[in-house]
């Protein structure tokens, strides 16, 4: 289940080191933006103890590199590939080429390093006007791919237009993403919420992504993690629905008939889909079998 990925500067240790105590299911290295280009080798250094001396317990590693238009990202992979994060978040990503090029790059490292090939999968960051609209061709690029993610701020930038707490100027991307997502079989992210003080704006945009069809979403603050873990978790009366739905289905079948109805409502398959989703979810966070 991955309802948090929380950033973490790669030039931070304090943050790094108190990473797998914050509540989030992944933490996301950050290579990228929070790292000046004068601190790159260092904050490359300070992951690569991290990763090495620290348990994160069951916190997802993921690591953010650099786009491939920098001089940095081949040295990103060929220093943290052999760590074995889970996934690398390619940033910039503009179409199915650049996934392309990552990926034949990653498996040439992988094989030199008497790694599985396609063992370290891609979340790649759509954060410009050409990757939103070229989302469904990065989407089924490579077999590694496990997620889309959506960054607003360079998004907005790129569109030339401002930032608001509302989003109503992402709108059209969030809702293109998640249908390329959807549309290839992989999960989708939402952008962070940058006011680190509102939580009820927080509350309000998490909601909004989870009503989209978003899988969870990104933080930029520890402060952010149990609010947005609470959003995308199934409610008390989520699962009870859910379990209402499968015990329907029983009682039917016992009773031979074919037709069956809840509450007033016919149980039909997308019912029983998002039933039997809402009771995977519950089940892994709360390591109970509701199935």
């Amino acid at each position: 289940m991955r309802r948090t990925m929380l950033f973490l500067p790669g030039n931070n240790p304090n943050m790094m080191m108190n990473g797998g105590l914050l509540g989030a299911d992944s933490i996301i290295f950050d290579l990228e933006d929070a790292v000046a280009p004068d601190q790159k080798d260092a904050a490359r250094d300070l992951v690569k103890q991290a990763l090495t001396a620290l348990d994160f317990g069951r916190c997802e590693r993921i690591i953010r590199i650099n786009a491939l238009d920098t001089p940095y990202w081949e040295t990103d992979l060929e220093e943290m590939i052999p760590l074995r994060p889970a996934m690398i978040m390619p940033t910039k990503v503009s179409g199915a080429e650049y996934i392309r090029k990552l990926d034949q790059r990653m498996s040439e490292i992988e094989a030199a390093n008497g790694l599985p090939v396609g063992e370290i999968r891609l979340i790649p960051l759509l954060e410009t006007t050409l990757g939103i609209e070229n989302a469904y061709g990065i989407a089924t690029a490579s077999p590694r791919m496990e997620a889309l993610y959506l960054g607003a701020e360079d998004l907005t930038a790129d569109l030339r237009c401002g930032r608001t707490k509302e989003g109503a100027e992402i709108a059209y991307a969030r809702g293109r993403l998640v249908c390329a997502a959807r549309a290839a079989g992989i999960e989708a992210y939402d952008t962070p919420f940058t006011d680190v003080e509102d939580m009820e704006g927080l509350e309000a945009d998490a909601r909004l992504a989870k009503g989209l069809g978003y899988t969870g979403k990104a933080v930029i603050s520890p402060r952010h993690v149990d609010c947005v873990n609470r959003v995308f978790s199934p409610s008390p009366q989520e699962i009870a629905y859910a379990r209402d739905v499968f015990e329907a289905i029983r009682q039917a079948k016992e009773q031979g008939k074919g037709a069956i109805s809840l509450r007033g409502k016919m149980i039909d398959a997308p019912i029983v889909q998002r039933a039997r989703l809402v009771l995977e979810a519950a089940s892994e966070i709360e390591g109970v079998n509701y199935l």
